[in-house]
């Protein structure tokens, strides 16, 4: 594994750092094809019931390797592809956003399901400025994620805009001290390791196609009896009427 990023598994969580801080953990094509390979294959671990994603040193990520574009095979981009399965990983994603987040790093961001930034953060985009068109794939994501207006102002405008006004616009869930990362982080991550995994996996998928416009209602009632004729439905019932937490098992 690269020593580009690392990846760990404990307690049900699925913990990856990105580790290139000379860099401000900048990818190339050869390190996005890595990460999304190791993120397939950890993700068959079904023991795992959380992501987390964060960053070493002061950004979260600065995107794409400009000085490697031109060696991109734009029909199989790298970069979509790495955040094409993030966002289709089958359990929730939590990206703590550890500094600034810049260019295609944002698309990673919002490739996950849940975003924890720090104050004194910011993020700007600048294909506008460089002659180049961002990658379709993530233009769709910002816009589904953001809204149009928010997405214009970052890809044709190119603001940069400050923490707080990232939260405004629903970029980051949650905005906190640095120093409270981590612990609002695992706080998260606890909270959704103690759901219902084909529970929070189904509605995941589903609301991710509503949000892509691909919402298909068989699909979505294929997930729906999936998990009304699960043990965790059995269970969840149980843990109510007993009035005690659930011991779900993704069964």
């Amino acid at each position: 594994m690269s020593a580009s990023f690392h990846i760990t598994i404990e307690n049900s969580t699925l913990s990856v750092r990105l580790d290139r801080p000379e860099k401000h953990n900048m990818l190339d094509p050869a390190l996005m094809f890595e990460l999304r390979d190791a993120l397939l294959a950890a993700a068959k671990d079904t023991s795992i019931r959380v992501m987390t994603l964060t960053g070493t040193g002061k950004s979260f990520c600065a995107g794409a390797d400009l000085g490697k574009i031109g060696k991109y095979n734009f029909d199989e981009n790298p970069f979509e592809q790495l955040t094409w399965e993030i966002e289709n990983l089958p359990f929730p994603t939590i990206c703590a956003l550890n500094g600034g987040v810049y260019g295609g790093g944002t698309d990673l961001a919002l490739s996950c399901d849940f975003r924890i930034g720090v104050t004194g953060m910011k993020t700007f985009i600048p294909p506008a400025r460089l002659g180049i068109h961002y990658p379709p794939v993530g233009l769709n994501r910002a816009v589904a994620r953001l809204g149009l207006g928010p997405a214009k102002r970052l890809f044709l405008a190119c603001e940069t805009l400050q923490a707080e006004e990232m939260k405004e616009i629903g970029f980051l869930d949650y905005l906190v001290a640095p120093e409270d990362l981590k612990e609002k982080t695992a706080s998260l991550a606890s909270n959704l390791t103690a759901l219902a995994p084909l529970s929070v996996s189904g509605m995941k998928a589903t609301l991710n196609e509503i949000a892509r416009g691909e919402f298909d209602m068989a699909r979505a009632r294929e997930r729906q009896a999936r998990c009304l004729a699960s043990d965790d439905f059995v269970e969840g019932k149980a843990a109510m009427t007993e009035k005690r937490p659930p011991a779900f098992t993704g069964k």
